[in-house]
């Protein structure tokens, strides 16, 4: 895969031809809402069946070219036979290598459980190792409020993404609760028959592992905490089945805040398989504008988390969203409104914006004003900012990557994920 970024006056068919592509794979690939109607600073994949050819312009060096086409130095110098990378010059046609595509594992999470997330897991299972199916919520007693998962269960089965179960402190129709947590965590005959529900749930579903997401944990009951995973480890590994956490992401081990005190990365990563880093939502519903996964601060996330995780443990979080806000952002009162990739892309069709990209949180945007003359800033996901965040992964030699969440439209993710890497299977 190529990213193309539209320039003025560019058409599908006028790009179709610089790279020497059928114009309907490109329409196909990034399944283009309206094939006629291009944005300035529109990302494209163009997919090449074949290894590109590139005829050097001058001025340009293989640094240049490895940089734009996603390889390196060595592996364009190797495909052409050139033992001085320096002596290349003008109307010279170079091979492109494909970049190597090491193997990482990717999870996603899926919130619905009607056909709108059947339909997503049925076209997304192939390209995933774990689905996570969210949630099992616990009770104060240890039991938990049932989901009628049978059907998405089989569906990532069928597709060889390994089902896993999510519980949460989550309670019914609110959020996440500090003191239902507490509850669990300060008593461990509840907690011990809560793991005895989970493992009856696990084996009568079919599930092969569970993620735990306790969140806004009490500071105090850090250890509690802790405790309670070094118990499901006990009782769940000599079963077979995979344990892991999702953590908010810190940056440092001291950071203050109900989200992140009683997360405690190096006792996650010394007792789970994996650890899912929530690296998304510095742009929220709530908050001000600005990008949901910006990659500077992801960066700063990872430069914490591999001191204190192993980094084959590691499993980044990436969103499959973005938000449009409504100008002026008044704190407290202006509610963002969800948007998925490729309804981000329809509405700057709709209002004939240009897309923008913020080079530091490498994520693109764009603003436009509506019917009634109000003004808005949508930041969402594309594949520079996808391609963005693999080379994180790569960089910090990570495990693999964890999407949040399942059934909003992003067909730019997918090929692009195949195409950085193999994706590893653990179920037939």
């Amino acid at each position: 895969m190529i990213i193309h970024t539209v320039s003025p006056g560019e058409s599908v068919w006028s790009i179709s031809r610089i790279y020497g592509v059928n114009p309907n794979r490109i329409v196909e690939v990034n399944q283009l809402p309206d094939p006629s109607r291009l944005l300035i600073g529109q990302s494209l994949l163009v997919p090449r069946d074949r290894p590109a050819t590139h005829m050097v312009q001058p001025g340009e060096n293989l640094w240049v070219l490895a940089q734009r086409f996603g390889t390196t130095v060595q592996a364009i110098a190797e495909a052409n036979q050139i033992v001085d990378p320096a002596l290349i010059f003008p109307g010279m046609v170079l091979t492109i290598p494909p970049r190597p595509r090491p193997t990482i594992e990717a999870n996603a999470y899926v919130q619905r459980l009607d056909a709108v997330g059947l339909n997503a897991v049925e076209e997304t299972g192939q390209y995933l190792t774990y689905l996570s199916l969210f949630s099992y919520e616990v009770r104060e007693d240890g039991t938990l409020a049932p989901l009628a998962d049978e059907a998405i269960i089989a569906a990532a089965r069928a597709r060889g993404a390994a089902p896993l179960m999510v519980i949460t402190n989550i309670v019914a129709g609110e959020d996440f609760s500090p003191d239902l947590a507490r509850a669990i965590l300060g008593n461990v005959e509840v907690q011990e028959a809560l793991i005895t529900n989970i493992l009856a749930t696990m084996e009568a579903r079919g599930f092969t592992g569970v993620n735990v997401d306790f969140e806004y944990v009490y500071p105090a009951d850090r250890e509690l905490y802790n405790d309670f995973l070094r118990r499901v480890v006990a009782r769940l590994r000599p079963a077979g089945y995979t344990i892991s956490s999702a953590v908010a992401p810190k940056v440092r081990a001291d950071q203050v805040g109900l989200l992140y005190e009683a997360h405690d990365y190096p006792v996650h990563g010394e007792l789970l398989d994996f650890v899912i880093i929530m690296t998304y939502e510095w742009g929220w519903i709530g908050g001000p504008p600005m990008a949901v996964s910006p990659v500077n601060q992801m960066r700063r996330v990872l430069d914490y988390a591999v001191t204190a995780i192993p980094r084959a443990k590691i499993m980044m979080g990436m969103p499959l969203y973005g938000y449009d806000w409504t100008l002026p952002f008044v704190a407290g009162e202006t509610r963002a409104t969800t948007l998925s990739p490729q309804g981000a892309l329809a509405r700057a069709i709709q209002y004939n914006a240009a897309i923008e990209y913020d080079p530091i949180a490498e994520a693109p945007f764009y603003g436009y004003y509506d019917e009634q003359g109000r003004e808005h800033i949508v930041w969402f996901e594309d594949a520079r900012s996808v391609q963005a965040k693999f080379d994180l992964v790569r960089e910090y030699n990570l495990r693999g990557v964890s999407y949040w969440v399942l059934g909003l439209p992003f067909p730019q993710n997918w090929p692009l994920l195949a195409d950085n890497f193999e994706i590893r299977k653990i179920i037939g």
